[in-house]
């Protein structure tokens, strides 16, 4: 069992539950180091740029975080074209 993950301690296990489980390990896989990298540069980059200068900081920082979100789209259109490539193969 993954920890941080809670599950009920009595009766059994529904069908779903394995599913929701495997999904976030899915996820906390493919994108934690991204996510870890995002919460840093917001830490580090974009607060004290805010404390500075307001509105224009928030503005690099939104364009910034764009540049991510596209990154981690095309990342994932990338994993998913590999997967459908290889199940539309002939056999």
């Amino acid at each position: 069992m993954e920890a941080g993950v809670a599950m009920p301690e009595n009766g059994p296990k529904r069908p779903w539950e394995d599913r929701v489980v495997e999904a976030g390990t899915r996820l906390r896989d493919e994108f934690g180091e991204e996510l870890k990298r995002v919460v840093n540069f917001i830490d580090t980059e974009v607060v004290p740029e805010v404390r500075r200068n307001g509105s224009s900081a928030l503005r690099a920082a939104a364009e910034r975080l764009q540049q991510l979100a596209q990154h981690m789209d095309e990342k994932k259109a990338a994993s998913t074209d590999t997967k459908s490539s290889t199940d539309t193969e002939p056999r």
